[in-house]
């Protein structure tokens, strides 16, 4: 399935009273790293599950490719790599890979492509609950790629990791968007939307900007994400 983008329009979700997305409207293609930013409590992880199809809207539209999602066609189509690693720590990596390919239907020469790509083949045998946080992220990511997904979300992949293995998985991210698909990272760290090429900010359930970083810092006239989050939360104030 080749997906040609992520399309969000008026995208609402409500609990009780409280509006946790408020309309978002927005577009994802592929190719490119696209960082979803901002504070805890802004709605990115509702979002990411919304995306996903495990979050039920309150109105509005998510369709990948026109493709509603949460649909039947979707379901291999989209990996998602949740904040905590969902893997089981008393198996193996390859043990850990064996039991969800079984789930998303992979072969065994696709799990050794994944361990490959994220490089964790000389930790196969491995047990889980012995590898670092790194590891054990990449063993999440691996997860998620099994199948071969055009769409990949990421939910803090990178929080609580030293700087190398930060360095090691956005570096990692970045070949996946070269090879086509959309990537979708959440963070909360500023530094870390310096490392994407296109930017959807959040703030309190909504969306203060979706473009570029690049026209981010232009019309904001700032030369840090960090800066222009800080001025466009200002602005928006005003309003």
């Amino acid at each position: 399935m080749n997906q040609q983008e992520l399309v969000g329009k008026d995208v609402r979700v409500t609990k009780g009273r409280d509006v946790i997305l408020n309309d978002l409207t927005f577009t994802i293609q592929p190719g490119k790293i696209t960082g979803l930013i901002g504070p805890s409590g802004s709605g990115k992880t509702t979002l990411m599950r919304a995306i996903v199809g495990v979050q039920e809207l309150s109105g509005g539209k998510l369709a990948i490719d026109g493709q509603s999602v949460g649909s039947k066609k979707l379901r291999h189509h989209v990996g998602y790599v949740t904040q905590s690693p969902a893997i089981y720590g008393d198996l193996t990596v390859w043990q850990n890979l064996r039991y969800f390919a079984t789930i998303a239907g992979a072969t065994k020469a696709q799990i050794t492509e994944v361990m490959d790509t994220v490089r964790l083949s000389d930790k196969k045998k491995q047990l889980v609950e012995s590898l670092s946080g790194g590891q054990k992220a990449r063993v999440s990511l691996a997860i998620a790629l099994l199948g071969d997904p055009n769409v990949l979300i990421m939910d803090e992949p990178t929080v609580g990791l030293d700087p190398i293995l930060r360095q090691e998985l956005w570096q990692l991210f970045g070949e996946l968007a070269e090879r086509g698909k959309i990537v979708l990272v959440s963070s909360h760290v500023m530094d870390e939307a310096e490392r994407c090429e296109k930017l959807l900010l959040m703030r309190e359930g909504k969306l203060l900007w979706t473009d570029t970083k690049e026209s981010l810092l232009e019309s904001t006239n700032t030369t840090t994400v960090e800066d222009a989050f800080i001025k466009t939360i200002h602005e928006a104030e005003k309003k």
